[in-house]
């Protein structure tokens, strides 16, 4: 009977633990895996699985924000990844999320800058938007950010209605753009970045440079961007400044989720930057002094880990 007993506990606390572990799980929406977001969640990934105990933390490949957004609200993954335009419109019902209605999204934390980086070869012509008329076009994948952007910067130049447009991952934009199946490709990340380090090893790379004027205009429609320059040399065929909207990255959550979850997660990222910055050189933007300035409203876990951390 003892030894039958000693059996049924075993099985009970084994159940038990793993009633908790799957309690525990984390899964973080990031994007293609040609983009950061996916490099940085799996980063984050792996500083919550060696740091906070009981957890088990897996990045997630999605259609990146507007997907994030709608799928962390809806509680069918704990964090998401999504660009600072995104998570605002997200909050407020707006842009893509007008049908849907306003979603309990919260920041967790600033990330890092994030800027459309528009491709295309050197001698084909493109050698600036308006010259994309008529032309095939990657616009990012489908739900993307990157997508919602790059159609309002082309319709700002007057030509997205000329354009055909293609929804292919970063990944498949530059393979297209290689194989003269599109003649321009869009990415949304931090500079330089995997997918276009590929191409510009493959090929003579251009990056469109916007002009400074049309992207006031769209920042006076959206006033969430920023307008920034890609130093020369960002990539090796990149031999002058390339002027670029800015988005930044941030970390979100989902109103809804524990506060002391949530504070646990943010503890474990930002006591742990030294690790974290290694996996990209755009994790080195991460920094505990810009982590609060998020474009919505802190989730109270991540406001009560800053407000410690600041004492």
């Amino acid at each position: 009977m003892n030894k039958k007993f000693l059996l049924a506990s075993a099985f009970a606390a084994t159940f038990a633990s793993s009633v908790t572990m799957a309690a525990e799980r984390i899964s973080i929406g990031t994007g293609g895996t040609g983009g950061l977001f996916y490099v940085i969640g799996a980063g984050v990934a792996e500083t919550l699985n060696k740091h906070l105990g009981d957890t088990t933390a897996r990045a997630e490949v999605t259609g990146a924000s507007v997907e994030n957004n709608h799928r962390v609200a809806a509680g069918q993954m704990t964090l998401g990844l999504s660009s600072s335009s995104t998570l605002f419109e997200a909050k407020n019902g707006e842009g893509p999320f007008k049908n849907t209605g306003a979603l309990d999204v919260a920041g967790i934390a600033y990330l890092y800058p994030a800027v459309l980086q528009v491709a295309t070869l050197d001698g084909s012509g493109v050698n600036g938007f308006s010259d994309l008329k008529g032309k095939r076009v990657s616009m990012g994948p489908p739900g993307s950010n990157a997508a919602v952007i790059a159609t309002r910067l082309l319709e700002e130049y007057g030509v997205f209605g000329d354009i055909t447009p293609r929804f292919l991952s970063y990944t498949e934009g530059v393979k297209a753009l290689v194989n003269g199946q599109v003649d321009a490709t869009v990415v949304l990340a931090g500079a330089p970045t995997s997918s276009l380090i590929d191409l510009d090893s493959q090929t003579d790379m251009k990056l469109l440079s916007a002009d400074v004027e049309k992207l006031d205009s769209m920042i006076k429609k959206y006033p969430f961007y920023q307008v920034t320059q890609l130093a020369s040399g960002t990539y090796p065929d990149v031999a002058a400044p390339v002027t670029v909207i800015n988005d930044p990255a941030i970390l979100f959550t989902s109103g809804k989720n524990d506060q002391t979850k949530v504070y646990n997660i943010t503890k474990a990222i930002f006591s742990n930057l030294d690790e974290l910055s290694q996996v990209h050189p755009q994790a080195k933007n991460i920094q505990l002094s810009s982590a609060p300035n998020t474009p919505v409203a802190l989730h109270p876990g991540a406001k009560a880990f800053y407000d410690e951390a600041s004492q």
